[in-house]
């Protein structure tokens, strides 16, 4: 019974660590190229500069702002509107992501600042470097990464052959 909870565990949390290291990074960076825009930039100051108790309180916020828009979609994907309740969760999955990014480069400072974030953190960081390594050695893996090198010498090829 244990082996096959595990595994979806395990695909539950490679689909988590995908979302952060190839979803994470660059919505974070689009949201801080939106924040250059002056009353953004101010915002951002002011939190940035928050007390840690605050900090924490405006990291929480936007995880418990989606969980109505997450239930509406789910409802309207039991109202038989399958394809616009997917598009929402997708939408509030890509946006809380930016937003929930850009807010940990802001407040992570503040968020050390508790012992218990600290150990969470460094829970979470060793637990997506094992899944990580044992992704990476998975046959998929290696697999799709062959296939990509071999679509990149074709492009280069192809490329090469326009010029």
């Amino acid at each position: 019974m244990w082996r096959p909870f595990r595994f979806v565990l395990l695909a539950l949390l490679i689909v988590v660590i995908f979302v952060e290291e190839w979803g994470w990074r660059p919505l974070a960076a689009l949201a801080a190229a939106i924040a250059r825009w002056p009353p953004l930039a101010v915002l951002e100051r002011w939190v940035r500069n928050a007390p840690p108790r605050v900090a924490l309180a405006l990291f929480l916020v936007p995880a418990v702002l989606l969980v109505p828009v997450k239930l509406g979609a789910l409802w309207l994907i039991k109202d038989g509107q399958a394809t616009l309740g997917i598009a929402v969760i997708v939408a509030a999955k890509v946006i809380g992501t930016a937003f929930v990014g850009r807010l940990f480069v802001l407040v992570e400072a503040q968020l050390m600042t508790f012992p218990w974030f600290v150990r969470c953190a460094g829970y979470w960081r060793a637990t997506r470097d094992r899944a990580m390594a044992a992704l990476r050695q998975s046959v998929l893996w290696r697999s799709a990464r062959a296939a990509r090198r071999v679509a990149r010498r074709w492009l280069q090829r192809l490329r090469a052959l326009k010029d």
